[in-house]
């Protein structure tokens, strides 16, 4: 994981599923409400999983993009209710 000012990136180009929703996961709940993280992936079926990972967290997928081989989404992690 890379990243400053409130954005990592978390680049999991060539895992195949689970990995990169559990890798996903992780890192998610590492960040402090609010922070971001970008997540490169080649799997296919990441395309499905992570937006479904990412709401079910209760965080929000601010962009998806197509680049070649790869998706990269933007992720925001929501604060929690006290």
């Amino acid at each position: 994981m890379t990243g400053g000012a409130g954005m990592i990136e978390l680049d999991l180009s060539g895992l195949k599923c689970p990995l990169p929703v559990l890798r996903t996961r992780k890192a998610l709940r590492n960040l402090a409400p609010g922070a971001g993280l970008v997540v490169t992936c080649t799997d296919p079926m990441s395309a499905i999983d992570i937006p479904n990972l990412v709401r079910q967290e209760g965080d929000r997928v601010e962009a998806q993009e197509r680049l070649a081989e790869a998706v990269r989404f933007t992720i925001r992690r929501m604060p929690r209710p006290a």
